[in-house]
This record gives C-alpha cells, structure tokens and sequence, in this order.
C-alpha cells in the first residue's frame, strides 16, 4: 500500500518537475542564465528560512532582496506565481487521474461522489424517498466577484491549454513521435503563459468581472451541469427501473452575484445590471445555438429510410428550410428551423432586430420544439439518437433558459431605509420614517403595501441614491419581461436586523411593479435577509418568528412555494467575534430557525455566505453540508463561490464537474439520511457554548480592545496596498476610515492569509481549550476528544482549522510584523499573537491525537511539501516592496510587483480570501 501511494506522489511529482524544468528553460531562455540563478538562489534560501527559522538564511534573503532591483524582484514575482499557477494545474490533473484510474479498476464509489450517495440511499432503503427529494430540492452554488481574482481571461486560457496537454498523456497511448510533439506544445504554451501580462493595465470593472465569470460557464458549466444531470438519470435508472426514461426536475443552478451585489459598490448601477443580463442571455443563446448545429449535422436521417411524427413534419415543413440538399431530411430541416428562431431570438434579445423566423417568446417554446424532436425519435425506434447530443441540448435549455444564470440583488438595509423614507416623505408630508421606533415603522410600512396608490410620483425630484436604487428595481422588471423571471430571482438585504428592513424591500418591489396585493398577494421576487455580526445571528430567528406572524407577509410567502431564504454571513460574523464563535453562533441560529419555520410551516432555505477561506467560511463542501445541524439542508442550500476558489473548483471542466456533483452528493444525504447523525449530547452543547464564550473574549480582546492593534494591522499586513491599488471594482471599507469594523471582510481576511498569519481561521481556540481544561482537568480532554470523534460539526470545524494552521507561517508572519513602525506595539501584539498560535496548535493535536498538522490529509500535506517552497519566496519580496513602498518608492515597478506578489500568494494558497 506505501509503494502503491509513493508512485503515485512520483507521477505528480514527475509532472511538478518537468513544469518547472520548462519553466526554467523559458527563464533561461529569455532573461540568462543569471536571472535563472538568482531566482534559483533565492528559493533555496527560502526554503533554509521556512525549514528551521534559519537567522543566517533570514539575513542573506535581507541582503540579496534589498540589493534587488525592481525589475529584478518583479521577474522573481512572476516565476514563483507562474509556478504556483503549474502546480495547481498538475495537482488538478493528478487528481483526474486518480479519479479515472479508481473509476477503471471499478473500486467502491469515493465519499462525495454522485455514485456513493446515490448507492448510499438506495441501501439503507429510502430509493422511494427520491422523487420527493428531486422535486423540492434546490442546489445553488452562486459565483461572486472577489478583489483577488483579478486572473485574466488569457492566462486562464493558457493554463487550461497544458492541463489538456497534461490530460492527453494521461489518457491517449502515444507513439514516440506524438510524444514528442506534445512535451514540445507543452514548452510552448509556458512560453506563452510567460510571455503573458498576468494583469491588466487598467484598474477591474464591473463588467471585467462579469466577463471573468463567464468565463466559468464556457469552460465547465455549460456543458458539465446538463452532463451532470444526465449521468445521474442513468444512474437511478441502474439502481431501480422506475427510473428509466424519467427526467430530474431543474434542481440545481449556477448563480451570480456580479453585476447585482450593490452592497458597497457604487458601480453596480441598472444600466450595469442591465449590460450583466445582456451578456449572460447572448451567453446561453450562443451556446444554444452551437449545440444545435452540431445536432443539425449529426441528425441526418432521410425520410425514405425512417419515419417521423405527424408533428415533426409540420416543424421541418415551418422551417422554411428551402435546401434542396436537405429536402428529405426531416430532422435536420426541423433543427434548422429551430436553430434559425433561436439566432433570431438571440438578435432580438439584443435590440438588433428579428428578421425573418419570428424569435421565441420563451425558453418554454423552445423546450416544446425540442421535444417534439424527441418524441418523434423515441416512438419511432430511435431512442439511441434521442438520448444523444438532443437529450444535453434540452436539459441544457431547462437548466439555463435565456438568461444562463439567476443574478441576485444584494443591498445594505440602511440604503433601503433612506430611500423609502424620502418616498415616503414625498407622499405623506409631515412624516420622518427614520425617527418611527420599529413597530410604528411596520405599521406605516404595511399600511402603504396594502395602499392602491402608487408610492413614486413622476412629478417629485429624488435624491441621486433614491433615483439609482428606484433603477435598479425598474431594470428587474424589465428583465422579468424580458428574458423571464429566473433571470433576477432573490433580493437580499445586508445588515438585515429588523422586521421593517423585510417590509421595505416589499414596499420597492410593490412600487416597481414586482410585488402586487389584489387580488391577491404575489411576489415575483425573492426577500431575503442576510444575517452577518454575532448578534444579528442570535437575533435572526426572532425577526423571522415576527414577519411570520404578519398575514401580509405570510401570503407573500405563499405566492413563493411557502419557501423563504435566509442567508447566514459567515464572514462578518467571524470579524465581528472570531472563528470559533461565528462557527458556533452560524450552527445555533441553524437549529432556531429550523425550529421557528417548523411552528409556521414554512420551507427553509438557507443560503451560506461563505468565503474561500476558513475565516470566512471556507473548506472543503462536501464535509460543511454533512457538518450542517439536523433539518437545516432539506434538499435547499445555496452557497456562494469567490474569488481564486472559483477558478481552483471551475476553471477546468472535470474538476468544476466533480465539484458539481459533490453539492449534489452532500445535499442528498444530508436531507435524506441526516437522522444517522447523532444529536451531540447536553455535555457537548454546554462544552461548546463554554469553548466559544472564551474564545470570543480572546479574540475580542486583540482586535478590538488592544491599544494600537488597528494599527498594527494597518502596517503589518498588505491591507494599505489593497485599498490603495484598488483591486476589484469595490473599496476595502465600506467607510473611508481604518476602522476594523468598517473594513469589508473579504480584504480582512485576505490580508492576513498574504502575510501567512491566517489568524482569523483560528485565534482564541488556543485560550478556550486552556480554560475549558482548567476547569475540567480530568474529563475535559476527554469530552473534547468525543466531540471530535462523534460529532460532525465539531470534527469539520477542527478539520478547518488544521488545514489553515498548516498553511500559516509564524516566521514568515514574523518578517511582516517587522513593518510595524513601533517597536513595542510590535513586540507586544506580535508576542500575543505567536503564543496563541502554539497554544491553538498544541490544543488541536491535544484533541486530535495527530504529532503534526494534516497528519490525517496526505493529500493536503503533499500539496503543502510540493508548493511552498515557491510560495514562501514570494511572501519574502512581498515584505520587502512594501517596505520600499511605504518608504516612498512609489514607481510603477514597485506598484506592479506588489500587485503581482498578492495575485501570485493568493494563487499558491488556493483558498486565501
């Protein structure tokens, strides 16, 4: 078994060296041997430094950074980044190795896939319970914008160009001389990716990140979601013969956020929006259409040697397909005349005209043809041809329609406020909305909802902010019109605290047409509050029991399948009190809101804000879903993806499609065999509540009642750079101060994952383990052991943290606390800092029996032993261009090397913001 796991880590291994062997001839190649050396050189001492905190190692990495020039240090930037970016590509196609030669040895289905859950299911007895499941379920990952995937679309390119190389020796038996031409493509394209600009010249728009998620739809889910759906047909099918011929449901969707999320982000606009749903429908119709004529070519049949339905030959006879080469195929004529419609509803839906075949008035049109197609080849003897490339074009038009994916709003509930107290100002003179306490303004709120009058008047002047948000609302309404109601289907309210933050967003969406009372209550949108800080997590399931309690808004809900979403802030939460405590108090309002929407009947959706970092709710999925308290899934979870994580999940087609399925996989069991998870006992409970009120003092006691923290975190981290070289299209804070509280959580976090501190995927678990075992000496340790062992929850949230302690640094962290420009803050915070992160390590392995960190994950401990050898160097000319930087060398070179060194870490780490 150790030689079998050895050869495998060598054909990784073999892959690593040979990228970087290439890598290292187009150095050589393009800068000399002496560039080649001295970036060489200075990886070996890096690799001194991080072995054993090596002092000579620290002050020869001082010396020969600091006599570096600019370009010198940028070309060192560039080859550890790239690097990075060839070991994530050889680890992805080691991991799609192993998957296939697993799947070819036919070994037992792997924990997370469709297969084992499928198989899972039907063995304990609950294959009838499916079809429910099926029908009421809802799986959303949603894609959101994140300041560190600035990745250009081109590199993205380029790295997906050798992973097909990589993939080809893999899977294609090679003569000697196709051999050679792929390892001489291979030496190509990481020229090309050398020769690449990493970034762009311009600072990143909102449409940037439209486009860069876009991108994700025409590398993966495009064609790996109706892929997705198809193979888990057939594999019901295999498992029980009712199965067979039955279509799934539209369960699972792709969503975004870009272009909709206006929480902080001035450029989010409605003519924004607009250019976002725009875009995503030419994406759907393009695709559409490309299927189709590949389908058109392939269906070829001729009239004299099959037969065909009543139906289809009206289809083919409307198609107004006169070819003479074609005149006796029925089939074909049909799909020309389908695909013609769509080109034509394409133009159309882009203002440019609808010659000839007259467009689609829906995506439902289009499935109708589709299946008259269908069904015409099915009832006459030719299935196979059905369940070919036809059956992926109709899946995929139910999957993503016209509009490709749902964009959801997203806005701060203080905006909401002031814009419907000046609506409301305007029409009832006299009246100040923000001086009403909250019932007063329930009370106004739900008088006006009930109100026929229309709210907004032509004839007033509104503010900038009221005219821009009234826009936004007109723009869903035109696209519900537009391009249908999935296109814009949620509204979320940031800094959701009150029954009256729900009520207004009614209120907009009654005044824009999207909310109507008579004759009966209907929404054609989503409400949904987003519960963020700590208090707004225990205060969350009592506003829903109140808004539950108002008839108005219990119709609503009724119009919407009885189903309401709430969505748990998990990075905010951990700023606000720390690891510990968010994921605590994230898994208590879980289980309160299960039971509050119990007592009213209504369904929970829960949509999980997590981040790619543990800090901000990250790790792997499979195991959150299952770690998720009992009756919270449901067959009904949405999750956000952001940032360096959508490209390390979605950039390659078999990794987005095996990341797919394990949400698919994890929602499954978690709602279908969730009672075998054992309710933790009253003595876990009050050890957890114990654990996190002492974690929570611990973290709050650094962040935010230590003198001079906020500037030391200011000063030993990258967070100026990040503000000032505006990355992303939104500000770091959503105030212009340095507040910790006003800082957005994604640079929070992101800017302690670049100085390799991690701290908020840990601090304070250390100094709640000490007191917990301080009061329970004896049985305490073995309590936290049983948690560990037995409860889910707990085990993921040790399993998190351990993954993210691996990735921190403490004498790297140590050369970023030397930015910090008072000595004895440095000392004093720095000091605190480092012993709390032994006191976390030692508690973890304390309870986790392991003697060293990932002890139970290989594969994560390989990844670390095979990347950071060329991450670390990158942290050590980080430190130093920020002390230039911060010195006053403020030049170009320098600007460009410190955005390349966070692009590069962020890439190495894999899941960092």
């Amino acid at each position: 078994m150790q030689a079998a796991d050895s050869f495998k880590d060598e054909l990784l291994g073999k892959d690593i060296r040979e990228l970087g062997r290439l890598l290292g001839d187009t150095i050589r190649a393009q800068h000399g041997d002496e560039a080649f050396n001295r970036i060489e050189n200075i990886r070996q001492i890096a690799i001194r430094f991080h072995r054993d905190e090596d002092r000579e190692a620290r002050q020869l990495l001082d010396d020969s950074l600091r006599s570096m020039s600019s370009g010198d240090a940028n070309q060192l930037i560039r080859a550890f980044s790239y690097f990075s970016l060839l070991a994530n590509i050889a680890e992805d196609q080691h991991h799609i190795r192993r998957t296939r030669a697993h799947l070819i040895a036919g070994s037992a289905p792997k924990a997370g896939s469709l297969a084992c859950a499928v198989g899972s299911v039907f063995q304990a007895g609950q294959g009838d319970d499916l079809a429910g499941f099926f029908e009421d379920a809802c799986i959303n990952p949603v894609f959101t914008a994140h300041p560190t995937e600035v990745q250009r679309k081109s590199i993205l390119n380029c790295q997906m160009a050798i992973a097909r190389l990589l993939g080809e020796r893999d899977r294609v038996a090679m003569t000697p001389e196709e051999r050679d031409q792929n390892a001489e493509a291979l030496g190509r394209g990481i020229v090309t990716l050398w020769q690449t600009r990493l970034l762009r010249t311009s600072k990143l728009s909102v449409m940037d990140e439209v486009e860069n998620g876009l991108s994700f739809f025409d590398h993966t889910v495009l064609a790996g979601l109706p892929q997705l759906y198809c193979a888990l047909e057939d594999m019901l099918a295999k498992h029980d013969d009712q199965w067979r011929d039955v279509e799934l449901p539209t369960f699972m969707k792709v969503g975004s956020w870009i272009g909709g999320d206006r929480d902080g982000n001035p450029f989010v606009t409605a003519a924004i929006l607009r250019q976002t749903l725009q875009r995503q429908s030419a994406e759907a119709l393009e695709f559409h259409i490309s299927e189709l004529h590949k389908l058109a070519s392939q269906l070829s049949l001729a009239q004299t040697h099959c037969a065909c339905s009543e139906q289809l030959r009206e289809l083919a006879e409307r198609s107004q397909d006169l070819s003479p080469h074609r005149i006796d195929e029925p089939y074909r004529r049909a799909l020309y005349g389908i695909l013609s419609r769509v080109e034509a509803t394409k133009r159309h839906l882009a203002g440019a005209g609808a010659p000839g075949q007259a467009p689609y008035a829906n995506a439902a049109a289009l499935l109708a043809d589709l299946d008259i197609v269908h069904a015409s080849l099915v009832g006459n003897g030719a299935k196979a041809l059905a369940r070919g490339r036809l059956r992926q074009v109709r899946t995929a038009v139910k999957v993503f329609g016209f509009s490709l994916a749902p964009v959801d709003l997203r806005q701060n509930a203080d905006v909401h406020e002031r814009v419907v107290g000046e609506l409301l100002a305007f029409a009832s003179p006299g009246l100040v909305y923000g001086e009403l306490d909250e019932a007063q303004r329930c009370g106004v709120l739900l008088g006006e909802l009930a109100c026929p009058r229309a709210l907004k008047s032509p004839f007033e002047v509104y503010s900038d902010e009221t005219q821009d948000e009234l826009a936004i609302f007109d723009a869903v309404k035109e696209a519900h019109d537009k391009y249908g109601r999935e296109a814009v289907t949620n509204c979320i309210i940031s800094k959701a605290d009150s029954v009256s933050d729900l009520l207004e967003v009614a209120l907009l969406l009654k005044v824009a047409g999207l909310l109507r009372i008579a004759p009966t209550p209907v929404m054609d949108v989503n409400i949904i509050p987003l519960f963020e800080t700590i208090d707004d997590l225990r205060n969350g399931p009592a506003i829903m029991r109140a808004a539950f309690g108002l008839p108005l808004y219990r119709a609503l809900l009724q119009s919407r399948r009885d189903v309401q979403e709430v969505m748990l802030g998990y990075s905010d939460s951990n700023k606000d009190g720390g690891f510990l405590t968010s994921g605590w108090e994230l898994y208590k309002a879980e289980i309160a809101l299960v039971s509050v929407f119990g007592e009213h009947g209504v369904k929970l959706q829960l949509f999980h804000g997590r981040g790619g970092s543990v800090g901000r709710g990250g790790g792997p999925s499979y195991e959150a879903i299952l770690a998720q308290p009992p009756g919270a899934v449901q067959g009904r979870i949405r999750l956000t993806e952001q940032g360096e994580v959508i490209t390390a999940k979605y950039a390659n087609p078999e990794v987005g499609r095996r990341n797919l399925e394990v949400l698919v996989a994890a929602t499954m069991e978690a709602t279908l065999l969730g009672h075998r998870q054992a309710e933790p006992s009253a003595a876990q409970l009050d050890a957890m509540e114990m654990l996190s009120a002492e974690a929570l003092r611990a973290y709050r006691s650094l962040v935010y009642e230590t003198d001079g923290f906020e500037k030391y975190f200011w000063e030993s981290t990258v967070i100026s750079e990040i503000a000032a070289l505006n990355i992303g299209s939104r500000p770091a804070s959503r105030k212009k101060s340095t507040a910790i509280e006003d800082l957005r959580a994604i640079p929070w976090v992101l800017s302690w994952a670049q100085c390799r501190l991690m701290l908020p995927g840990w601090f304070g678990f250390g100094s709640a383990v000490e007191r917990f075992l301080e009061r329970a000496p004896s049985e305490g340790l073995e309590l936290l052991r049983q948690m560990h062992r037995d409860w889910p929850f707990f085990k993921t949230l040790l399993s998190n943290m351990d993954m993210v302690l691996a990735k921190s640094d403490i004498a790297i962290a140590g050369r970023y606390a030397g930015l910090v420009s008072d000595v004895a803050l440095r000392e004093a915070v720095f000091g605190r800092i480092r012993a709390e992160h032994a006191r976390t390590i030692a508690a973890l392995k304390q309870i986790t029996g392991q003697t060293e960190l990932q002890q139970s994950n290989p594969l994560m401990q390989r990844s670390i032993r095979n990347r950071f050898p060329y991450i670390d160097p990158l942290n050590h000319v980080q430190v130093e261009l920020l002390a230039r930087f911060r010195e006053g060398q403020r030049d170009e070179a320098t600007r460009a090397g410190i955005h390349l060194s966070i692009n590069g870490i962020a890439a190495g780490l894999r899941n960092s913001g």
